[in-house]
């Protein structure tokens, strides 16, 4: 019988879409819970059913799903829907009985319930990291601004601020001064006020950030040293705290200082494959995360920065046996011998799909692009502007337009 697997999605990132396609290539029958406009998942063939996810109900909208699909386990791809999964434990927990089949799937699809606080605050996930012996670099954390000002006399510049419940380099800024420490922080705070969650709301079509809002979440701030390096990162499938396979690569090229990455090289590192170990051990975690690291230019050694415990753009890429995450969750999930199949490449650069279409690098010709071309509607919808753009947004977009040819025609 086929593994039942249920992805959730609140974002509009690809890297779901393609762990998807390798799930169904595996025997899997995908089902996904995501929001309707656009959503690349929704644009591929091998999602069998999908269902709405209410920004403003999320629990419900991942109760339906699993009732209707009864998955063998639940792949969150990223921290808003990590988020809800640990909140619907602690819903259904408190149900008793009632409950038990939804929490244990939510255990069976995470890991152990003890880690689910740590997993989602960057400051406890680095303190366990310390604790095990990985390398991690100088890390506070701070919820105002007089406690980031108290930080000048023992921290020196530049630091790297982070807050917690952001990705895609969304929430991180780096600072050189004091000054641009106390801006920054009120920068990426800012996100969580009703001015920053009702721009989202509107003009990115984004309703996701309304009811932490409404909740009165407020995140934490970090603040790291500075490592001066090259960022890399690893990805690996896990179960009840044991690594069945992963992968690690280091960024070529990024979409900024802090970005996502665009293309990746594939490397060896003990270090971090040692790290993610013993991060799935300490925790019992199981499913897929990842670990971001800084590679010190001067000693190269690996400092973890931070953990992202859901599935990255490295889940999907089957490499050839352990490194073919898709491969070994699913042996392990369906108790059949692992079945190795063809590495997707053996080019070690790897670029990123859709993200490389916007890389001017000369690199792109020597790179494995990454592009499903089993799927040309899903590719389409990649190559598009992107969809999540609101009516405010667009309407704007439109009258610049519209301006810009009136004033071109008038100088004509």
């Amino acid at each position: 019988m086929a593994l039942r697997v249920l992805l959730t999605d609140t974002n509009r990132w690809p890297a779901p879409a393609r762990l998807a396609i390798g799930l169904a290539k595996a025997g899997c029958h995908v089902s996904a819970v995501c929001p309707r406009h656009d959503h690349p998942l929704l644009k591929t063939s091998v999602v069998r059913q999908s269902f709405t996810y209410s920004g403003l109900r999320p629990l419900d909208s991942l109760v339906a799903a699993i009732d209707a699909v009864r998955p063998d386990i639940i792949i969150p791809s990223d921290d808003g829907g990590v988020r809800h999964l640990h909140e619907l434990y602690a819903q259904v927990c408190r149900q008793g009985a009632a409950g038990s089949v939804i929490a244990n799937l939510i255990e069976r699809s995470l890991g152990a319930p003890a880690s689910y606080p740590i997993v989602s605050s960057r400051y406890d996930l680095l303190g366990v990291a310390r604790e095990e012996g990985i390398r991690v670099p100088d890390t506070s954390q701070v919820r105002t601004v007089e406690a980031l000002n108290a930080l000048q006399a023992g921290e020196k510049f530049p630091w790297v601020l982070k807050v917690d419940g952001t990705f895609g380099g969304r929430g991180v800024r780096v600072a050189q001064t004091p000054e641009i420490a106390r801006e920054s922080f009120l920068q990426i705070t800012r996100l969580f006020s009703m001015k920053g969650v009702f721009k989202r709301l509107i003009l990115n079509n984004d309703p996701f950030w309304v009811r932490p809002w409404w909740n009165r979440f407020r995140p934490a701030v970090i603040v790291q040293s500075y490592i001066d390096g090259r960022p890399a990162n690893c990805a690996v499938a896990c179960w009840e705290g044991k690594v069945l396979a992963g992968l690690g690569v280091e960024v070529v090229s990024a979409e900024g200082l802090t970005g996502p990455a665009i293309i990746v090289r594939v490397v060896d590192n003990p270090e971090m494959m040692i790290a993610a170990e013993r991060i799935a051990r300490r925790l019992g975690l199981s499913g897929f995360f990842g670990l971001d690291f800084m590679i010190e230019n001067e000693s190269g050694a690996a400092y973890l920065i931070e953990m992202n415990p859901r599935c990255t753009p490295l889940c999907h890429l089957q490499l050839g046996k352990g490194r073919d995450m898709i491969g070994a969750l699913c042996a392990q999930l369906s108790g059949q011998p692992f079945r190795e199949t063809p590495p997707v490449t053996q080019n070690d650069l790897i670029a990123y799909f859709p993200q490389a279409r916007s890389c001017k690098s000369e690199l792109l010709q020597s790179c494995f692009l990454d592009i499903p071309v089993e799927e040309p509607e899903l590719v389409q919808a990649l190559l598009r502007p992107q969809p999540n753009r609101g009516l405010l947004s667009r309407l704007a977009s439109k009258s610049h337009d519209f301006a810009k040819g009136a004033k071109t025609k008038s100088a004509g």
